[in-house]
This record gives structure tokens, C-alpha cells and sequence, in this order.
């Protein structure tokens, strides 16, 4: 069960529905993503779409942030392009920034149901990477 966790941050989806309209183009970059920074800076990104896989806009988001030396992030959320609203992550996405952001928010939902919810919430009895790996000795 999902647990919404406070108000949607309107601003946040307003900053990536502007670039799913202004900087998609044609099927290479179909999505935007926008996160916020713990010390309320706000970060974008598209996808790179790739016959060969390609990384979701989430994901090209993370690299960007830490290009500007952002690595607290506090909340995410996907805009597709077209019109399409809020997009949840997909699975590997949801993997990645649980392992980079444990306390990650997570705008998801459609129309008059948008919410903000962990992203613990997204991955129940998740795999945690970091959980996972034996100290060096």
C-alpha cells in the first residue's frame, strides 16, 4: 500500500511537463524528468532512447544533478512528452534511485489523482544494493 507522504510539488511537474514540450523531439527523447534538490534547487533531464536500451529521463536526471554537484535528491517525477502528464517509473528506474536516494518522494498518478509517495513505497520487499555489499578489510 503506497502512503502519500505530503502536498505534490506542482512547480516540480510544471519544470518537467516544460521540458517534455520544449525539448523532445522525435522517438530519441519521448520523456522529461525533474527532481528537486534537498536545498530546493531544481534539476531536468530527457531520456536517450537507444535501439540498444537507452537510459530513461530518471536516470539521465542523476548524472546531470551530480554535473552540477547535486547529490541529495529530495523529490522526482516523470513528465511524457505529447501531453501524456506524470509518468511512474519504470522498474529498473525505481531500483536505481532507491539504491542512490533510500529517502527519495515519488510523484506519481494521473489527473485529479497525483500524489507523492516514497520511493520504498514504489518497491515493496525491494533488493537494496547497499545492504548487499561486505565491508572491505
Amino acid at each position: 500500500m503506497t502512503t502519500q507522504t505530503n502536498d505534490v510539488d506542482h512547480e516540480l511537474i510544471e519544470a518537467a511537463a516544460h521540458v517534455a514540450r520544449t525539448r523532445c523531439r522525435g522517438d530519441n527523447h519521448t520523456m522529461a524528468a525533474a527532481a528537486r534538490s534537498r536545498d530546493g534547487r531544481i534539476v531536468t533531464a530527457v531520456n536517450a532512447y537507444h535501439f540498444t536500451g537507452g537510459p530513461c529521463a530518471e536516470l539521465v536526471l542523476i548524472g546531470a544533478a551530480a554535473a552540477q554537484g547535486v547529490y541529495e535528491l529530495d523529490t522526482i517525477v516523470a513528465v511524457g512528452d505529447r501531453e501524456r502528464g506524470v509518468v511512474p517509473p519504470c522498474g529498473r528506474c525505481r531500483q536505481v534511485l532507491l539504491d542512490y536516494f533510500p529517502d527519495l518522494k515519488v510523484i506519481v498518478g494521473s489527473d485529479d489523482r497525483i500524489r507523492t509517495v516514497l520511493i520504498t513505497d514504489l518497491l515493496p520487499e525491494s533488493y537494496v544494493w547497499a545492504d548487499h555489499q561486505l565491508d572491505a578489510e
